[in-house]
């Protein structure tokens, strides 16, 4: 499992739950503690054990049966993170598209709630022992009306800027599946090292940059995020979500092949999600600052 992206997936109770060891199996014809063996049947009195002569056409009909599947043993699936990804994007846009109705002075005040509250849920949904299905959808719902009112108030700036980033967006996503799914981007230790120093530094720059629009020491829109320079950081913040998606498919991979719990898809959408909100987030901001500059 790729170790140093996404926090969602490094979080002990989802590492742990990849790396869970397997059951092993009973060689053939030997039953495991409270299992049936072939050839024995249910004895009232002590349970399976009592060795029964069965037919040619029982045991035919016992063994044609389908093994059980993921889904029936309770593991993560692909399908699970699919169903559970698209729960969370539904609730987004729900969120988003209240955003869409209101007065543009509420738009904005909800915008500001949805950007504080989503970042005290994408904490707690992060520290979470368990994860819970109400907190990481509410934490979508937040997270629409952060990114529908950022989306108004760029998109009145710079008309259609919304409706590109949305597009550059999935973009994104489905060409980084493709190249994960073909095998030609991995996460290898070595691109994780790059991976790790570049975000330290990106970071770094992002709170000298939010404190000196809070303080005034600069007066442009996007503080030093402006011009040539901006365009420039925001390129180098879209490869890294872009390689964060790398990871997070990484991770759910190694849950999946693992048999992780079925619960921990919710968990797994939840890391999608805040990559995706991320991603959206530095594409809509690259893309204003370009039209600004025209």
């Amino acid at each position: 499992m790729a170790l140093g992206g996404n926090p969602i997936f490094n979080g002990k109770n989802f590492r742990g739950a990849t790396q869970a060891p397997r059951v092993p199996q009973a060689p053939y014809g030997q039953a495991q503690y409270g299992q049936r063996a072939p050839g024995q049947v249910m004895d009232p009195q002590n349970g399976w054990g009592q060795q029964q002569n069965m037919s040619d056409e029982q045991l035919r009909q016992m063994y044609n049966q389908p093994a059980a599947g993921p889904a029936d043993t309770g593991r993560m699936t692909y399908d699970d993170v699919i169903v559970k990804t698209a729960a969370c994007l539904g609730v987004l846009l729900a969120g988003a598209a209240v955003t869409m109705f209101v007065s543009l002075g509420l738009a904005s005040m909800l915008m500001i709630v949805g950007a504080l509250g989503g970042f005290v849920l994408a904490l707690v949904n992060t520290f979470k022992k368990q994860p819970s299905p109400a907190l990481i959808l509410a934490y979508a719902g937040l997270e629409g009306l952060f990114l529908g009112g950022l989306t108004r108030v760029l998109d009145l700036m710079y008309p259609g800027v919304g409706l590109q980033a949305v597009i550059g967006t999935l973009s994104v996503f489905t060409v980084t599946l493709l190249l994960f799914k073909s095998g030609k981007v991995r996460a290898s230790p070595k691109a994780m090292k790059f991976f790790m120093i570049a975000m330290v530094g990106y970071g770094l720059f992002s709170v000298v940059n939010l404190v000196m629009m809070m303080t005034g020491m600069t007066t442009e829109p996007f503080g030093l995020r402006s011009g040539i320079i901006g365009v420039v950081i925001g390129i180098l913040a879209i490869g890294l979500a872009a390689f964060s998606l790398v990871m997070d498919f990484t991770s759910i991979e190694a849950g999946v092949q693992s048999g992780a719990p079925q619960r921990f898809s919710w968990t797994a959408a939840f890391g999608l999600t805040v990559t995706l909100v991320w991603l959206y987030v530095e594409i809509i901001r690259v893309l204003a600052i370009l039209r600004g500059d025209d």
